[in-house]
This record gives C-alpha cells, sequence and structure tokens, in this order.
C-alpha cells in the first residue's frame, strides 16, 4: 500500500494542517491500496501564496528555459512509463496495454508538444501602432477527475507552466497517487519552489477554496458539467477566468452509404475505451432506419469481444468501473433504459460471469433507442452503447444534435464530402470522419454544456495567456 501523508507545496513536502485522509481503492481487487492526505482551506491557502510568490520570477523566465525544464520532466515521465501506467491500472481499471499508451503516453506527449511550441510560438506581433504581447494569466487552480487523471493533470500543468503561469493542483480524491509521482517528477528535475504545488482533498472543499482564492487568476476545471457549474459560480465571485472540460454525450453517425462493416465495430470501441469512461465516448450509434438490423447484429458481435476481465490479464480489453458507487450508477442506467422500452440487445445490470470481485460491468448495448429515453440524453459514464434509428440526413443531424452536451461525434459515409458536410452540421468541438484518429495537437473542447474554452497544442497554450496592446 502506497501512503503518501504530506502535500506539495512551495517546492517541499510539507505536513497538512489537518489529521484527516482519503483511502484509494484498487478497482480490480476492491481493496485499499493507498492513502493521501484530506486537504483543508488553509492547505489551499498555503499552496496559492506560494504560488503566486513564485509566479514573480517564473513569469519572468524565457520561452527557451521554460521548454528545457519542460523536456526534462518530458524525459522523467517517459522513463517511468511502465511504473505510472501499472499504478493508473490499478486505480481507475484501464487494461495495462492500453495504459501505457493513453494514460501515461498522452501526458509525456503534453509535455513534449508544450516543449516544441513554447520556443516557436508567437508571443508578440504588430498590429499598427501597437506591440500585441502574449503574458501569463497568473496563478491557475487546475481541478483534474479520475478517469484519466495524469492526462487531464498534464493538459493542463505544461501548458500553464509554458505560458509562464504558476499552477495549484487538486487531482481526482479517486484516483490521486499518479499526480504524487508527477510531482516527484517536477521537483527531481528542478522546477523552481512554488511553480508547482499540490493539495489532495475532496471538491466541496479543496475544489471550492481553490475556485474561491482571491489569488487566484485563472480555474482550469475537467469533470461533471454539475461541478463544472458550481467552479465557474465560484470563479464568477472574483472575476476569474475558466476553462471547463466537461461531459459528453456524442453521437456517431452512420450514413447510409457507410461500410457498416468497418463503422458498426470502430464505434463500438470508441464507447468503450475506458469502459466508457470517457468524456468524448461515442456512446449513441446514429443508424439508417433502413439497416438496422444489420447494425444492431454486428453491434453485437463486435461487443462480445470486449468480456470484462483483470485489467493486468494482456487478453483483457474492457476492465472494472473506477468504483462501487460508479458501477451502481451505471446499472441504475441500464435500468432505467430497460424501463423506459428501449431494446435490450447484449448486457444487462447482473455481474459479468466468474469475477466476484472488482466494479466490473457487462457491455451493454440497447437498439430502437429514442431521443427523449434518459440513456440517450444523461451521460452514463459506463460501457452502455444507444443505437438510435433515423428516417433520412436531416433527421441523423437532428438526433446528433439533440442534447444539451457537444462535444465529440463521428461521421461515417462512403462519400468524405458528404461525411464532411454533415460533421459540419453537428454543433460539437471535435468530429472524427470515416474513423479519423485522435491528433494530440488539435484543439480538444466543447460546445454548450460540455464546457468552455480548448485544451492541447497551440490552442491549450492560449489558454493560459493574456493578451496587451503596447501603443507607440
Amino acid at each position: 500500500m502506497e501512503v503518501r501523508d504530506k502535500l506539495y507545496v512551495g517546492g517541499a513536502w510539507v505536513a497538512p494542517e489537518g489529521t484527516g485522509t482519503l483511502q484509494v481503492v484498487d478497482s480490480t481487487t476492491e481493496e485499499v491500496m493507498g492513502v493521501v492526505p484530506e486537504g483543508t482551506p488553509a492547505d489551499v491557502d498555503h499552496a496559492v501564496r506560494a504560488a503566486a510568490e513564485a509566479f514573480v520570477t517564473w513569469s519572468q523566465t524565457s520561452p527557451e528555459e521554460r521548454s528545457k525544464l519542460l523536456a526534462r520532466v518530458q524525459e522523467a515521465l517517459g522513463a517511468r512509463t511502465s511504473e505510472i501506467a501499472e499504478l493508473i491500472s490499478h486505480e481507475v481499471g484501464m487494461p495495462l496495454m492500453l495504459s501505457n499508451m493513453v494514460q501515461v503516453g498522452l501526458p509525456v506527449m503534453s509535455f513534449s508538444t508544450m516543449a516544441e511550441l513554447v520556443t516557436s510560438f508567437a508571443w508578440q506581433e504588430e498590429v499598427g501602432n501597437s506591440l500585441i504581447v502574449r503574458e501569463p494569466a497568473g496563478v491557475v487552480g487546475a481541478i483534474t477527475p479520475w478517469n484519466y487523471p495524469l492526462h487531464q493533470i498534464c493538459a493542463k500543468v505544461a501548458p500553464a507552466l509554458a505560458a509562464g503561469c504558476t499552477v495549484v493542483l487538486k487531482p481526482s480524491e479517486v484516483a490521486p497517487l499518479n499526480a504524487f509521482a508527477l510531482a516527484d517528477i517536477l521537483h527531481e528535475v528542478g522546477l523552481p519552489p512554488g511553480v508547482f504545488n499540490l493539495v489532495t482533498g475532496t471538491g466541496p472543499v479543496v475544489g471550492e477554496a481553490i475556485a474561491s482564492h482571491p489569488l487566484v487568476d485563472m480555474v482550469s476545471f475537467t469533470g461533471s458539467t454539475r461541478a463544472g457549474k458550481r467552479v465557474m459560480q465560484l470563479a464568477a465571485e472574483g472575476v476569474k477566468r475558466v476553462a471547463l472540460e466537461l461531459g459528453g454525450k456524442s453521437a456517431c453517425v452512420i450514413l447510409d452509404d457507410a461500410d457498416l462493416a468497418a463503422a458498426v465495430p470502430s464505434g463500438v470501441s470508441m464507447c468503450y475505451l475506458n469502459s466508457g469512461q470517457t468524456c468524448s465516448a461515442l456512446t449513441r450509434m446514429v443508424v439508417p432506419r433502413s439497416r438496422l438490423g444489420e447494425v444492431e447484429d454486428l453491434a453485437v458481435e463486435a461487443t462480445a469481444a470486449y468480456v470484462p476481465g483483470d485489467p493486468f490479464d494482456p487478453a483483457s480489453r474492457l476492465g472494472p468501473l473506477v468504483s462501487a458507487a460508479q458501477r451502481e450508477r451505471v446499472r441504475g442506467y441500464i435500468r432505467r433504459g430497460i424501463e423506459e422500452g428501449a431494446k435490450l440487445l447484449t448486457g444487462g445490470v447482473e455481474p459479468p460471469e466468474g469475477l466476484d470481485k472488482g466494479f466490473f460491468v457487462r457491455p451493454t448495448v440497447f437498439s430502437e433507442v429514442r431521443s427523449d429515453m434518459t440513456i440517450a440524453q444523461e451521460e452514463i459514464f459506463g460501457p452502455v452503447l444507444s443505437i438510435l434509428p433515423y428516417d433520412d440526413e436531416d433527421d441523423a443531424v437532428r438526433i446528433a444534435n439533440d442534447s444539451s452536451y457537444g462535444l465529440a461525434g463521428a461521421v461515417w459515409s462512403g462519400d468524405p464530402a458528404r461525411a464532411e458536410r454533415v460533421a459540419r452540421r453537428i454543433r460539437t468541438g471535435q468530429v472524427d470522419l470515416n474513423g479519423g484518429g485522435f491528433n494530440p495537437y488539435a484543439p480538444f473542447g466543447g460546445y454548450k454544456q460540455s464546457g468552455i474554452g480548448r485544451e492541447l497544442g497551440r490552442y491549450g497554450l492560449e489558454e493560459y495567456l493574456e493578451v496587451k496592446s503596447l501603443q507607440r
């Protein structure tokens, strides 16, 4: 068991103000795997003041100096990939092979991207008689979730540091141990004291203290829409900048001329990634009514490959959910789908066979789902796919847009130009065309209640910058 009894504040590991602790539970064994401090508002105040003091000098460092430090973090993080991936697989339940590629691979890429970008970014430009300069936003409060814990941390910390900001991080209390590993690395590579600070704790205590602290200039939050609204309310009291990456209920639109044999398995895969615990998961499959039977058969066949199992078994493609509460939440949605009349094709509320321990849920597919059903509107955050039939192209677009969210989506068509035309009509922050792959340099973020602002690449860096004009 990993016991962390100190917080990282002002460049040192310090004892917390309170005596409370939080247990970290292994999602596969249901056993306690770690303990971290339960931070207090006083701990947040110490961390924010350390960050504010450090900002004075860190904000004046050169882009080249920041680039070298980010590159050292990238190298150190990459050297510990196997160790950290294993840790996150225990915390979250993602199969180990995927954890290596995604849960640690993407964080390494975040630091490498920013190390490159910070030296080529246009920090100033001439506009008429004005010199337009971009400057760091200040002290950033970063509040992150548990589903891709280190990735979401690094997607904020790397660009914030690259911009010249200082950071106070509150990771999810469900999966916080990886954040301590990052703090160790930042300390080892020589990040100046106070530039990065780590305070663990709960959202209502530590998260709210960060969002409302008068010396925090900006809050970057990833999590549920409900919690994001609360962060925005608290930040508004101080007129702080906010960046919010929230929920999703993304649609995979399969047009009538698409290759179903390619489109349906791809859509199932993008629904079940990380056991469906992905904000951009394609949880709604919008398909031609005339081909509904074909789609159903292909979806059931594809789902059969996702047998729940131990994430440390190389054959496993679907690990457990993160917690008992999350398992019960997902099972509740499956019951709701059945009650509201959706057609259950495979899966269900019963525990998977042979798995007496671990927060496992059967991969589930519903068909004949209507947009007014709960499972078509609310973010389930589990391996549950809803198939919604449509009558024509306009109907498909209407169904795809019939959501309070707008984070991601996909369009499949035998005609690439048609796929792009339909994708332009879908009101989301990103759309994959015919299986287009994830691009870590492209902006990530959503429309509507999926959030405000963008992460990753140049767009992620710009979130942490203010713009000043000097008239001459």
